[in-house]
């Protein structure tokens, strides 16, 4: 029997996918049954070796050269498993619980605007033979796994600083209602796909990671990617603000100059200059 090789390395993303999910799907069964911030505990940190499998299948599908629209399709609905249902189910039952009805809502407004955003992802990646087209410098909306991250680094730090974070479910509402308007807005985030090694990478790089290991010796290594992620969320909206800002004074410039190419025509015509006399 021949084996293809180059057909077999295939298989190699899927597996580190196939396994966020089962991170994922482990995480909701610990999540639904916890009773203790320990056992929340364990949840959340099964959601982070989620992500960095999530992160690992696309490193390998790029350096083998595999990747696929099938690729495409069942990462995002692994990371709708793993960074959509499960850590809903996980703030669910930490704290929003306590809220009734109101804290079920939000639990599923952050899976189903979880699935939307993916959703988008998967239209924008693929061109209309369904090929993937090739990463961008920015992806519209805020990505799953960050706002997952951001859920994850919550329920850490509380068990951190001995469930102090937990008593305050209507602040984790807002959290969690406004990381769900994130995913699903057009604000352009930095994909990370194109970066290039300079003095202002290494220095960005330099402060997150000393930061980073600031926060992380200092109180928990929850707050530290708390702190990274909520330094990348606020990059995107001041990015997007400027990006906004530019547009607009893009478009409203090339409106003057419209207007005054119409009147310059206008001027320059004599047909027009004694309709209008």
């Amino acid at each position: 029997m021949h084996l293809n090789f180059r057909k077999s390395l295939f298989i190699l993303p899927n597996l580190f996918t196939l396994s966020s999910v089962f991170c994922g799907f482990y995480a909701s069964l610990v999540a639904a049954q916890a009773t203790s911030s320990h056992e929340l505990y364990r949840a959340s940190l099964l959601i982070v070796f989620a992500l960095f499998f999530d992160i690992i299948d696309g490193r390998v599908a790029r350096l083998t050269r595999t990747q696929s629209a099938f690729g495409i399709q069942i990462d995002s609905l692994a990371d709708l498993v793993s960074f959509g249902v499960a850590p809903a189910i996980l703030v669910h039952t930490w704290t929003l619980s306590v809220l009734g009805d109101v804290g079920l809502f939000a639990a599923f407004a952050f899976v189903a605007t979880g699935a939307i955003r993916l959703a988008r992802f998967n239209v924008l990646s693929m061109r209309n033979d369904g090929s993937p087209t090739k990463p961008g410098k920015y992806i519209k909306g805020l990505p799953i796994p960050g706002a997952a991250g951001m859920l994850v680094s919550l329920v850490a730090a509380d068990h951190a600083v001995s469930g102090h974070l937990s008593g305050s479910p209507r602040l984790v509402l807002v959290v969690v209602l406004l990381l769900s308007l994130f995913m699903v807005s057009s604000i352009p985030f930095r994909s990370f796909k194109d970066l290039r090694l300079n003095v202002r990478t290494f220095v960005l790089f330099t402060f997150a990671l000393g930061s980073s290991l600031f926060l992380a010796l200092t109180w928990h290594s929850a707050f530290a990617l708390g702190w990274l992620l909520l330094s990348y969320m606020t990059i995107g909206v001041v990015e997007g603000t400027l990006l906004v800002g530019r547009r607009f004074r893009h478009h409203r410039a090339a409106s003057v100059r419209e207007q005054c190419d119409d009147d310059e025509a206008q001027a320059g015509d004599p047909d027009e200059r004694s309709r209008l006399a």
